[in-house]
């Protein structure tokens, strides 16, 4: 983890600090089931929960010794003087170190859910203003048929969704914990103090270990994470395209005193998006990396450890950062309904092609090939300039004869494409009602489906 992209509270589960309590709650859970099962007096279990952290002296300790947890141990042991003998009875390093870290990837968990919560919320409030927002929907980058920005946005409210539904089984996967010994066993370390120090820690208890808690569980984990940036991506992609300057509909937010640029003080780049973009590629590395983790020789060997001391608490950092910089985004949207509006109406209205083909088919008569090569030849001539295009539709002797002034003046009606929004929005639990809230740079882009019903088409 980087300061930049670390989110306190996610960086404070994966400190020095927070790292060594935690092993000492195991330690300390694992010695009271020992003296339950009469193996540790009440005396000296007393004197171990004394035991103290001396984060100093433990650096020292596995500089010497070459061994984090053998140093831990023994640092600890030596706050509790003689009681000291009965810390780690039984235990490997894993049992230890792999119970402590499903404890900080449940926590860290926890605040990325809150964060997708957070997101959501926003992303649900800017689908609701914008439901009516209509706007050029586009394949292959080409200019395709009208929808809503609501829609769009949407999608990524129900992408998010099943992210946090991923996380949370990914979660629970990785919510387990083992003390089973050095090869899972439990022959130096019975199934009740492993019972015992779950139970303690919130944890479930792995039903089969080896010595390590096998990695397909973090590989699921990591690999959520990484899907869950990759919905990010998505949205920031798709912003970055709608704010190119050609198109120029939506903006991410952009402060007062920003500047875009160190030479051009006209631009107003995507930085944020772009970032968003950028961090989802390391993600996905990470999940990569996790996979290589899962085949372990044997029972366990030590080549995952020094991969997961880096990508796991990046990971949970990387998401959770990616999140707060996705609801700064989406709260601070700018829309501009007029450049919509503008591209909307590009060629004449050609994006209503598809109407025209239907109409002549079906309440004209023609055959499909024809219908689709006369309408195709008059959307290639609005693309060349001879006209928009639904002034040369109405102009075409063939098509006017076939289609009435009503019939012609439906193919352009807007609302056909709203007629099943609401559809949409109801399957998501999304409100339906119209909002007036909002700045007028949000305001839904009614006047376009008036204009557009209307028959003003340029």
């Amino acid at each position: 983890m980087i300061p930049r992209y670390a989110p306190p509270e996610i960086a404070a589960i994966f400190t020095d600090e927070s790292r060594l309590r935690r092993w000492l709650d195991v330690e300390l859970l694992a010695s009271e089931a020992w003296a339950a099962l009469g193996r540790i007096p009440d005396r000296d279990l007393s004197k171990l929960r004394t035991a103290r952290i001396d984060a100093e002296r433990i650096a020292e300790l596995e500089a010497e010794q070459g061994h984090d947890v053998a140093a831990f141990v023994a640092g600890v042991q030596e706050t509790v003087g003689d009681a000291g003998r009965y810390l780690h009875l039984g235990l490997t390093s894993s049992d230890v170190v792999d119970t402590a870290l499903a404890t900080q990837l449940r926590d860290a968990a926890r605040i990325i859910d809150a964060d997708c919560g957070v997101l959501e919320d926003a992303l649900v409030e800017q689908a609701e203003r914008h439901r009516l927002t209509v706007m050029m929907g586009r394949t292959h980058g080409v200019h395709a048929e009208p929808l809503t920005l609501g829609i769009k946005l949407a999608n990524v409210v129900d992408e998010l969704r099943r992210s946090r539904n991923r996380l949370a089984m990914a979660t629970e996967e990785i919510s387990v914990g083992q003390l089973s010994g050095a090869v899972g066993t439990h022959a130096s370390v019975p199934p009740e103090v492993e019972e015992h120090v779950c139970r303690g820690l919130g944890l479930a208890v792995a039903p089969v270990s080896t010595q390590v808690l096998a990695r397909d569980r973090h590989a699921s984990f990591v690999t959520a994470l990484a899907l869950l940036g990759t919905v990010l991506e998505r949205m920031a992609t798709a912003i970055r395209l709608l704010q190119v300057t050609e198109v120029d509909e939506v903006e991410e937010p952009f402060s007062d005193r920003q500047k875009g640029s160190s030479a051009m003080p006209h631009k107003r780049n995507p930085v944020l998006c772009e970032r968003i973009c950028g961090l989802a590629r390391v993600l996905r590395g990470h999940a990569v990396t996790a996979m290589e983790n899962v085949a372990l020789w044997h029972e366990r060997d030590i080549s995952h450890s020094s991969a997961e001391r880096l990508i796991l608490p990046d990971a949970c950092a990387l998401a959770g950062y990616m999140l707060r910089l996705s609801t700064r985004i989406v709260r601070g949207l700018r829309v501009r309904p007029e450049r919509m509006q503008e591209n909307l109406e590009r060629d004449g209205g050609v994006a209503f092609s598809q109407r025209v083909l239907t109409a002549l088919i079906v309440e004209a008569g023609w055959s499909r090939e024809r219908a689709y090569r006369a309408v195709q030849a008059l959307a290639q001539r609005a693309r060349d300039g001879e006209g928009g295009f639904r002034d040369l539709v109405a102009a075409d002797i063939d098509v006017s004869e076939a289609l009435n002034p009503a019939a012609l003046a439906r193919c352009f009606d807007v609302e056909a494409y709203l007629e099943h929004i609401d559809v949409t929005y109801r399957r998501l639990g999304l409100s339906t009602r119209s909002s007036t809230a909002g700045p007028p740079d949000t305001h839904t882009a009614l006047a376009v489906e008036a204009g557009l019903a209307g028959g003003r088409m340029s």
